[in-house]
């Protein structure tokens, strides 16, 4: 099997993979009568070759398209509203998302509210959903192997008003389009790949630790480890490899196709800590998965051997498989307390109060009280390995 060679899915989106493959998205935006996109990136990618290049393609194709990038690494309320803006004022019909989770994320907010006057926060997870409307066309373009969000609808944004990150979507609203280019992750920095992919396997680990029964999710979450931790240092230290860089795309779709299931307490804290400290999303979530392995064990003992067989490890214990993820993390040198991306003490009990309420708490394997959390991030802000 060539990982290489170019290839199609149906499921759960239309996903377009393989090297190039970037080249058939102004055909698909023509096909699918999208003639003025809007490019939405962050602020770190807005000048690098990707966001030019696509740009180039879709004026061949005879699209007038525009660049969004006033995005925060942590997108939030504000970025979409003003991405809204522009997108109305630019009489644009489409959505193109290019780069990381964070283009993504903003990309789909404004996808969401643009073309009517429904509040952003109306979308919340946690609320009952507005009627639908005709929802602008999605299409995700990662530039990172980490996030996973290309194929389905929810985005983490950043509620200014409340100083926490919440989640916003639609049941109806998706990406028409997902493209998981290879190339397109080649200028990725390792110390990037390294955060990135470690975003992918705490998401396939906690979306496998969820307490649901959910075969087709825990599928995914299985072969996603495998694929990830086959490549991932591959991809860090040989960045032109474009098999590990494709073996990490895939994982990461992989990854963010589980946690449809759920996700868990690192996700639930990270949130917070990336909405109070801004912090890189893939990074705080390295840090903080060993200390909430140990703080789950007694709920995830029967979820170790199956994820051990992914990892290709002779052990099938706890012990074993925790050895192997902090190993993982050393190779690549994630650092190893909260403390070390400048979360100090003094917000231990916000972040807690916060993260208990966050959506990923809820299926956390193990229920936990405010304080149960406070003294789970004071134990990473000291040593979380």
């Amino acid at each position: 099997m060539n990982i290489l060679s170019p290839v199609d899915w149906t499921f759960p989106v239309p996903v377009f993979l393989g090297p190039g493959r970037v080249s058939d998205i102004g055909p698909f935006c023509e096909s699918s009568g999208i003639t003025a996109p809007l490019i939405v990136t962050d602020r770190g990618s807005r000048d690098l070759p990707f966001v030019g290049r696509l740009r180039e393609m879709l004026t061949a194709q005879g699209l007038r398209a525009a660049v969004f990038s006033d995005v925060n690494p942590n997108p939030t309320d504000e970025n979409a509203t003003e991405g809204k803006a522009v997108f109305e004022a630019g009489a644009h019909d489409g959505v193109i998302a290019i780069g990381g989770g964070s283009a993504m994320d903003a990309a789909k907010a404004i996808s969401l509210i643009v073309g009517h006057d429904t509040p952003l926060w109306s979308f919340d997870f946690d609320a009952t959903p507005p009627a639908a409307h005709a929802f602008a066309p999605l299409i995700c373009v990662p530039t990172t192997a980490g996030t996973g969000a290309e194929t389905d609808s929810t985005a983490m944004i950043t509620d200014t008003g409340r100083g926490i990150k919440g989640c916003v979507w639609h049941p109806e609203h998706r990406p028409a389009l997902a493209i998981l280019d290879p190339e397109l992750t080649v200028g990725l920095p390792a110390n990037l790949t390294a955060w990135t992919g470690c975003d992918a396997l705490t998401h396939a680990i906690e979306a496998y630790c969820v307490d649901m029964f959910h075969p087709m999710c825990d599928g995914a979450a299985l072969e996603a480890l495998t694929l990830v931790n086959g490549a991932i240092r591959q991809a860090v230290a040989q960045p032109d490899d474009l098999e590990a860089r494709m073996a990490m795309l895939t994982g990461s779709c992989l990854a963010g196709v589980s946690f449809l299931k759920g996700l868990g307490m690192v996700h639930a804290v990270s949130h917070m800590v990336g909405a109070l400290y801004d912090t890189q999303h893939g990074l705080t979530n390295a840090v903080l998965l060993p200390a909430v392995l140990r703080f789950n064990r007694a709920a995830i003992e029967d979820r170790i051997p199956a994820m051990s067989h992914a990892l290709g490890l002779e052990s099938r214990d706890f012990d074993g498989f925790y050895a192997a993820v902090c190993g993982i993390l050393d190779d690549l040198e994630i650092p190893k307390s909260l403390a070390e991306l400048g979360v100090g003490p003094d917000r231990i009990e916000e972040l807690a109060r916060k993260a208990s309420g966050d959506p990923a708490a809820a299926t956390n394997p193990r229920q936990a009280s405010v304080g149960e959390i406070e003294a789970l991030i004071a134990e990473a802000v000291e040593k979380a390995r």
